[in-house]
């Protein structure tokens, strides 16, 4: 399997263990347009962290709607890019039971970081792989994608805020997910509220702290922290100001 030296060796940079856990949030174009190729840059990934636990985002929430409410663990496509699809498809041998956003891992503890994600009805819960990457001291890595990428933020607001970012329980919608065995699962969701929310603030903090590690590959910039920092870093604003994350005129947003 031929891997890219360039990530490799800009994942030793960075200082990424490879015996732990880390969490891929990538986006191909720019590494893409700078001659990179798919399967290459994946096998870095894979070979750099052969000893611990790689995940990858494989969210399905353009594909299983209220009208389309089946989710299949093998069947259905992730729509979180090229990068994270491939990846679910060739190389992750498990992925969590989610209708909406689920994520794929292989690895040492892959299978336990994913096993409990549909026993909560919200998407990024403490039962979730998000909301297990900081106790394992994970690390998450933005490939070519800006902080707004970053799925972290959305478990702390479920922790401190859920009433401003989540739909009320009296809104749940129910989902069936069929594991790779067959089995079916009822799964209901709380969704989150689609709101203009500042994440860059949250690469700001952590960058004046000195918990921000980046990296550049051509045109593609990569940025990788610890969970446990960003965790701490939105716990705090949360704790002052349930209504932190929101957008405020003259913020860089996203609507999410």
């Amino acid at each position: 399997m031929r891997e890219d030296p360039v990530v490799r060796r800009s994942l030793e940079r960075l200082g990424i263990p490879p015996e732990g856990v880390l969490l891929v949030h990538g986006a191909f174009r720019a590494l893409g347009s700078a001659g990179h190729e798919l399967d290459p840059v994946l096998a870095a990934l894979v070979r750099h962290m052969e000893p611990g636990t790689l995940l990858m985002p494989a969210m399905s929430w353009r594909f299983v709607t209220v009208d389309n409410p089946v989710f299949d663990e093998l069947a259905t496509p992730a729509n979180t890019g090229a990068l994270s699809e491939r990846f679910r498809v060739r190389f992750a041998t498990s992925r969590s039971i989610h209708p909406t956003h689920s994520v794929a891992g292989m690895g040492r503890l892959a299978a336990s970081i994913l096993g409990s994600h549909h026993l909560d009805d919200t998407p990024c819960s403490a039962r979730s792989p998000f909301g297990m990457l900081a106790e394992h001291d994970g690390w998450v890595l933005l490939l070519g994608c800006g902080m707004d990428s970053c799925t972290l933020v959305h478990h702390v607001e479920e922790m401190l805020a859920a009433d401003t970012y989540l739909h009320p329980p009296s809104e749940r919608q129910a989902y069936c997910c069929r594991k790779r065995s067959g089995q079916e699962i009822a799964v209901h969701v709380r969704h989150h509220r689609r709101l203009a929310r500042n994440f860059f603030q949250f690469q700001d903090r952590l960058a004046e702290e000195g918990n921000m590690r980046v990296a550049r590959i051509d045109h593609a910039i990569l940025r990788a922290f610890k969970a446990e920092d960003m965790v701490r870093a939105v716990a705090d604003r949360l704790r002052e100001d349930p209504t932190a994350i929101l957008a405020r005129p003259g913020d860089r947003f996203r609507m999410m």
